[in-house]
């Protein structure tokens, strides 16, 4: 019987996944992925800086300014720093020379990035030169009271952030699971907020709207607080970058931090838009490192396949999780709640105010395994981890392609999704 053999990002690599075509419904893809420029990533990135959107250049911003941050993403986001940190700290410095440039890294909600992390993200020049600071969500000493979100929660940011001069972000733009998109805004919240902050942002009643969903802006609550926050902060200037399945840049936009984002977002949009081919068996993956570190991220892959699976479908998803399930609230949730109706039951109880550390992330894991079957498939963790979190587990995508056909039957139709982290998949 003829196969199609499609390939799968995992860990540092590729795994092929074969599919026999009688049963392959369809393949969906980001045009990110076979998008051609003959321009290397350093002319495309330093083009955006040249030529910043509603903004004048960083190099002007930079004049007379003493205290300068830039936030960069943490070790979860393959944003090619080594790439764009040089370019920025190049052009900041020839606006001021002498500017006290600090870089804080976004670490959001997640543990620190250690100093191997940094070294692989941002290279031995940066980090041996430069001044890099982790921010700490959980540190009450680093941060400082700002006011209240639009959603009524409290805005608690940076110290470090708010005390700078000029406040710049990079990042890179995708398509985000419940903010809508990454970059731009998101630098600063969840970026360098608090804990409380965040967790007031990531409320059971946002997540739950039919406007949290993936490459939705416009009346988008989550999006709506993190607008805010970047404002309050005085977010002068983002630099985010768009990147292929190679995490090559492919375009670069900088500028004010609306309307470069915005931009992004058009160009993200054009490229990951896909039309959903609704399937008994959705394949996807989290997009290969350093995204599949851990289950907590591997949820967002899973979203992908939920817009493209049958209700009561089997969704199968390849990530690596060799850093475990990452947030040990989110596993004890699954170890501590028999279903996951019963799980998606207490957490919609939860007021904004009383919001615990990674809810939201039980919350869409909740809402995808009350109308699928999940197949986790990795061959770098403890497979009990996988099915204390109520999902079945495999080695190989042969043998999660069994076990779901066993579910499904022979004849189950099949859509793969070989990226779940770069589209955006609609009716």
């Amino acid at each position: 019987m003829p196969v199609a053999v499609i390939k799968i990002p995992y860990s540092k690599g590729f795994v092929d996944l074969e599919v026999s075509n009688e049963n392959l419904l369809a393949v969906l893809e980001s045009k990110a992925h076979h998008f051609k420029t003959e321009e290397d990533q350093v002319t495309i990135a330093k083009r955006a800086l040249e030529n910043p959107i509603d903004s004048p250049r960083l190099m002007e911003l930079a004049k007379g300014k003493n205290k300068i941050v830039i936030i960069t993403s943490d070790h979860t986001r393959p944003v090619p720093s080594k790439i764009t940190l040089p370019l920025l700290l190049e052009e900041i410095r020839s606006g001021n020379p002498n500017a006290d440039v600090t870089i804080l890294i976004a670490t959001g909600f997640h543990r620190l990035t250690t100093y191997e992390e940094m070294m692989n993200k941002f290279g031995e020049e940066i980090v041996k030169n430069e001044k890099l600071v982790n921010h700490d969500c959980r540190d009450k000493d680093s941060l400082v009271d700002v006011g209240i979100l639009p959603s009524g929660g409290k805005l608690i940011l940076n110290k470090l952030a708010m005390e700078a001069d000029l406040l710049i972000a990079e990042g890179f733009i995708e398509p985000h699971f419940f903010a809508g998109f990454s970059g731009g805004r998101k630098s600063v919240l969840p970026g360098v907020a608090s804990g409380t902050t965040v967790l007031a942002n990531h409320c059971a009643k946002f997540i739950a709207s039919e406007y949290a969903r993936t490459g939705i802006l416009e009346g988008n609550p989550i999006h709506r607080d993190m607008v805010y926050a970047a404002e309050a902060a005085n977010l002068a200037f983002i630099f985010n970058v768009v990147i292929d399945s190679e995490k090559k840049i492919i375009n670069a936009f900088a500028g004010d931090r609306v309307a470069a984002h915005e931009r992004g977002c058009e160009f993200v949009t054009a490229l990951a838009s896909v039309k959903a081919q609704p399937a008994d068996i959705a394949i996807t993956s989290n997009g290969g490192y350093p995204l599949d570190q851990n289950i907590y991220q591997a949820v967002k892959g899973m979203t992908a396949a939920e817009a493209t699976a049958k209700e009561d479908g089997v969704i199968i998803i390849a990530a690596a999780c060799n850093d475990g399930h990452g947030g040990k609230a989110f596993y004890d949730t699954f170890i501590e709640n028999p279903t996951a109706q019963s799980i998606m039951d207490k957490i919609m109880q939860i007021p904004m105010e009383k919001t615990i550390p990674d809810q939201w992330e039980s919350q869409i894991l909740a809402r995808i395994l009350i109308k699928h079957k999940v197949i986790l498939v990795t061959d770098q963790c403890d497979p009990k981890m996988v099915t204390d979190m109520h999902m079945l587990h495999a080695y190989t995508l042969e043998e999660a392609l069994t076990m779901a056909h066993e579910i499904k039957g022979e004849d189950a139709t099949v859509t793969v999704v070989p990226d779940g982290v770069s589209v955006i998949v609609g009716n």
